[in-house]
């Protein structure tokens, strides 16, 4: 009978050196933890939410968790990190309106998204009362969606479309309110008649916005 070779002593010292569980997070089990995490928010809410829920519901070891994420926190934001718009490139159709309409788009589709609806209203509950929720939901939420819309901005003020004054922030809020209370809260569907109407109201909103007065 053969038998395979030893290994050779740079191979041993290889061997040692790799850390624990570098080549083992298989991501089937990943993808079950990331499964029983949306199912334990659904059933008891981010508060009540426990390493060992998840573990359990996932069919794991805690262990198993714990080599993918140091905290319950850090899990649920890696799942916010699935459809955050973080690294997407900013519209540029060329025109205020085409490149509103082009965000309305790739936000309606993330509010799709069933992280949205089972972890973003719980998670903005939580964050009014823990500052490091807040601070992690702001990063993992806001940062990605404030760049498009100074991006969108920029643009539609070197083009003439719109005031230097014009705040991004405000853009941000005209944007994603109407389609997170729709989407989201009301839970209504959402058309692309819809967008294309909800595009122009933005557009003329943002046109209109008084120029702040200089003392």
């Amino acid at each position: 009978m053969t038998t395979d070779p030893a290994p050779s002593a740079a191979a041993s010292a290889s061997a040692r050196r790799a850390p624990a569980g570098a080549a083992v997070l298989r991501e089937d089990v990943t993808e079950a933890i990331r499964t029983a995490v949306l199912e334990e928010l659904a059933a008891v809410g981010f508060s009540r939410m426990s390493i060992e829920g998840i573990a359990r519901r996932a069919g794991v070891g805690k262990t198993a968790v714990y080599r993918r994420w140091k905290s319950k926190l850090h899990l649920v934001l890696d799942l916010i990190g699935a459809f955050a718009v973080d690294g997407l490139p900013v519209p540029a159709t060329g025109s205020l309106y085409g490149d509103v309409r082009a965000l309305l788009e790739v936000m309606s589709h993330v509010l799709r998204h069933p992280v949205a609806s089972a972890v973003i209203p719980d998670l903005l509950v939580e964050a009014s009362r823990n500052p490091e929720i807040a601070d992690a939901v702001r990063g993992a939420l806001l940062d990605g969606q404030h760049r498009m819309a100074q991006g969108i901005v920029s643009d539609a003020v070197a083009r003439g479309e719109l005031p230097a004054e014009i705040s991004p922030g405000h853009a941000l809020d005209l944007l994603i309110g109407p389609l997170y209370w729709r989407q989201v809260v009301v839970r209504d569907a959402v058309t692309p008649a819809h967008l294309d109407t909800l595009a122009h109201q933005v557009v003329a909103a943002l046109k209109s916005t008084p120029t702040p007065t200089l003392a």
